[in-house]
């Protein structure tokens, strides 16, 4: 047996709304060399999705979904990776030698950092491993060059995975990698899906140093740095960490100061839930239909579908204007067969998507309901 090591790493997995964060996650966790890796998942969200796209649950994958971790408590993270490590201890789930972390695609990486590396109990037991960001052959210029998040994302980047090369045109690739060196000269670039991928490659052992970043990036972690000691602060006064909420996530000041970058009012997410199955063909067309019409609004759309005659559910998903081909499941991964879709969008009222669908099902004869 593998001698346990002293820390345990922690690798995060970032990248902006639909790069392929979960999918390059599904693809690692079939390696045998990531056979013992717990994964924590955070979505952005009042229906969490991502960890049934995995197909993998078990006792050690843990789903937050109060939010975006840089928006609410860090102190939500920090407790689930304390709770992971206790329960790994007394032996109520299987030993792991690794924890991936999957962050929503809206979240600033240096809070999550910061977390890990800052908290005085995490410490001792934790340590920072390579981060992987993802980013989107077709969109990623336009979302580097508006979502501050995102360039955060690339710049801290150990490895950086560019995704979609199959979809975007090679000229819009070339153009992509020098914004991308721009804001990381240095780490390792996959191309996929051509480029070959294996865990090693990607969620080696190496640990996490802010020498040789960019000056934008180690303000940025230094700053994250402390808004982490000033909650440490805190918590330690108070003795309870979980009264620290972030601005956004009590809709007032924080109690340690205010939370540095977040998201804008106008971003939001909310779930359809459809309890009947539905008509692959009418929906596809509509929601095709749907990005069209608004896809500059539309950051991300996924969904697991219950579609009529087929015995598994249909996985969905869309950036702005592309839709992804649809993926069949191996599997429900639970007792719950409704079809659940979420979307988050930027200034885009529920109400119009919501009365779109009902009146396109209504007029191609299905019937739809929510709960």
């Amino acid at each position: 047996m593998t001698e346990r090591p002293a820390l345990t790493p922690v690798n995060l997995i970032t990248g902006f709304l639909g790069s392929g964060k979960t999918t390059l996650l599904q693809r690692l966790l079939r390696d045998p060399a990531l056979a013992d890796t717990a994964v924590l998942i955070n979505e952005f969200g009042e229906v969490g999705l991502d960890h049934h796209l995995l197909e993998r649950v078990d006792e050690t994958m843990v789903l937050l979904q109060s939010g975006c971790l840089c928006c609410t408590i860090r102190g939500e993270l920090s407790s689930a990776i304390k709770d992971l490590h206790s329960r790994r201890e007394v032996g109520r789930i299987p030993f792991f030698r690794r924890l991936v972390i999957e962050s929503t695609g809206l979240a600033d990486p240096f809070p999550i950092l910061s977390t890990v590396h800052a908290d005085p109990v995490l410490k001792h037991h934790f340590r920072l491993g390579n981060v992987i960001a993802t980013v989107d052959a077709v969109n990623g210029g336009v979302q580097l060059a508006r979502q501050q998040e995102n360039a955060k994302q690339v710049a801290v980047a150990d490895r950086l995975v560019i995704t979609k090369t199959d979809l975007a045109d090679e000229a819009a690739v070339e153009m992509l990698i020098p914004r991308i060196r721009q804001l990381n000269p240095l780490a390792p670039l996959w191309r996929v899906p051509h480029d070959p991928l294996d865990a090693e490659g990607l969620l080696s052992h190496e640990e996490f140093e802010l020498a040789g970043r960019s000056e934008r990036a180690q303000h940025w972690f230094a700053t994250a740095l402390m808004g982490q000691w000033r909650l440490n602060r805190y918590s330690h006064a108070s003795g309870d960490v979980e009264q620290v909420r972030s601005p956004r996530a009590s809709g007032k000041g924080g109690a340690y100061g205010p939370e540095i970058n977040c998201h804008a009012d106008s971003i939001h997410a909310f779930a359809l839930v459809f309890e009947k199955p539905l008509d692959w063909t009418v929906f596809g067309i509509w929601l095709t239909m749907l990005l069209n019409r608004h896809g500059p609004r539309i950051l991300r759309v996924k969904g697991i579908l219950n579609v009529t005659g087929s015995p598994a559910p249909v996985a969905v998903h869309g950036v702005q204007h592309l839709v992804h081909p649809p993926v069949h499941m191996a599997s429900w991964p639970d007792e719950d067969r409704r079809s659940r879709i979420v979307f988050i969008v930027d200034g885009l009222d529920r109400a119009i998507i919501e009365r779109s669908l009902s009146a396109f099902l209504h007029t191609n004869g299905c019937d739809w309901k929510q709960p």
